[in-house]
């Protein structure tokens, strides 16, 4: 029997457990997935907008690799910090894999950023996502104007759920606290920035078109900045005198140039979508070309983003044009990517935010070290839809069964759970999930709602061990 340690139950991590049980190459794999969280699921419950029902329904196909007779699932268990250390955790298993993600956001590194006013996009998304980490306060949103630095689609996420009324979102699982305070928003104008043109932009069609369906708000697009675009002139040309671009400029992409059109669609009509009585809301303004250089401060508080105005430079990136352009805004939400940190124990790039491997085979001091490996995000960074930790996955599984005879050889424990509760640690199980899951359909139902999330650690815990949850 080979016994294996998945940490982590996001989609990276699912996936590595499902295929070590769906090969033949080493029989009776046993496979434990823990999980700091006494959930499962990683972003698809903690990040996937809870407007988005298609792409949070995935949640089901992970249900069922957890639910696998050689899979155990294994919540409130923390490996590295106040929880078991990694080299312990080798000791029960014969190799251990880390799917832990990128738990952080990248910053601006400008001043004022740390303004209060100024949040990151992942701490917005883990307040409106009832995260159990999220800052107990929450967010007033008593701002009229906020600015969204970034444009992919986390940004457009944001954008979005700022931009809908609360009737809108009665219907998702979003926690009722921030179902009260999105009710009582006085946010009116949102400004969603880049640096970069919109063929760079990192969302996707699909996305951006779903802005312009929104049923109460409209989407301002500048035309004059659309036109610096390389896509813009022509954007079914492959190349051609029609492109202003230089010959050694990066050709735009099929979906770059559909988001133009999109884009060029909206500057043309001058609206995205607007109320069914003709009067929007909220508007949302997609702006590019535009680089922040420092968040701006009024009474000790975040007053608005001065930017660079930006041009391209011919080869596939911007270069200041020597402007600046202010827009006020009391809330500030920066978008511009996430990256791993740094798991006590482990080795760790900096520079790129990942473990170093070979093959997803962890290397200490450059040399594969026995039984341990790493998938998904802390393993490649931040790339990638939720389907390329698939590929992923199966890389590094296959690397962990051409080591099987050697890890075979490793002394792991009879009965690792048993082992965990001895370290002090107290797991979820499966069937404290379900709890969870009864929990949150009880709440929902309390609430006059469908299911509703229980958005923190003590209201998690007490389902899990069989206690109710009343929504503070």
């Amino acid at each position: 029997m080979l016994r294996v340690a998945v940490i982590g139950s996001g989609p990276s991590g699912v996936y590595t457990a499902q295929a070590l049980v769906a090969q033949d190459r080493v029989p009776d794999v046993r496979v434990h997935v823990l999980d700091r969280l006494p959930c499962p699921y990683g972003l698809v419950r903690y990040g996937v907008a809870p407007d988005h029902e298609k792409i949070k329904s995935l949640q089901n196909s992970l249900r069922t690799v957890l639910e696998h007779e050689r899979i155990t699932f294994l919540g409130n268990v923390e490996v590295g910090g106040d929880g078991i250390p990694p080299a312990r955790l080798g000791e029960l298993y014969d190799a251990v894999v880390y799917c832990v993600g990128a738990a952080t956001d990248r910053p601006l590194a400008i001043p004022g950023e740390e303004l209060p006013g100024s949040f990151s996009a992942t701490e917005f998304v883990s307040w409106y996502s009832a995260h159990p980490d999220a800052a107990a306060g929450g967010f007033a949103l008593r701002a009229r104007s906020v600015v969204v630095i970034g444009v992919g689609n986390v940004a457009v996420d944001v954008a979005r759920i700022l931009a809908r009324s609360a009737q809108e979102l009665r219907p998702t699982d979003v926690p009722h606290g921030a179902l009260g305070t999105l009710s009582g928003s006085l946010v009116r104008e949102i400004h969603m920035t880049g640096r970069r043109g919109p063929s760079q932009a990192r969302f996707t069609t699909k996305e951006l078109r779903e802005l312009g369906g929104l049923p109460r708000a409209r989407v301002m697009v500048d035309e004059a900045e659309l036109a610096l675009d390389p896509a813009y002139a022509d954007p079914s040309a492959q190349r051609g005198p029609a492109l202003s671009s230089p010959p050694n400029a990066p050709l735009p992409t099929a979906a770059a140039r559909r988001n133009v059109e999109v884009l060029r669609g909206w500057a043309a009509a001058g609206s995205g979508g607007a109320d069914p009585g003709g009067h929007p809301v909220r508007t949302i303004h997609l702006r590019f070309f535009l680089r922040p250089v420092e968040l701006l401060e009024r009474d000790g508080r975040v007053a608005g983003v001065r930017f660079a105005r930006t041009v391209p430079d011919g080869s596939g990136g911007v270069r200041d044009a020597g402007r600046y352009e202010d827009i006020g805004a009391q809330l500030v939400l920066r978008a511009v990517g996430y990256r791993g940190i740094p798991l006590p124990g482990l080795p760790f790039d900096p520079v790129r935010g990942t473990v170093p491997h070979s093959a997803g085979r962890v290397l200490r001091d450059g040399v594969p070290s026995p039984g341990e490996y790493v998938a998904g995000w802390i393993k490649r960074g931040p790339t990638g839809v939720i389907g390329s930790n698939r590929s992923c996955a199966k890389e590094t599984v296959a690397s962990l069964l051409d080591d099987a005879p050697l890890l075979a050889g490793h002394r792991s424990a009879s009965d690792p759970v048993a082992a965990l509760r001895a370290y002090g640690l107290r797991p979820v199980e499966w069937d404290g999930w379900l709890s969870i899951e009864r929990a949150e359909a009880a709440l929902g139902r309390s609430l006059g709602r469908e299911r509703v999330k229980i958005p923190d650690w003590a209201g998690l815990l007490s389902a899990a061990r069989g206690g109710g949850h009343d929504e503070g």
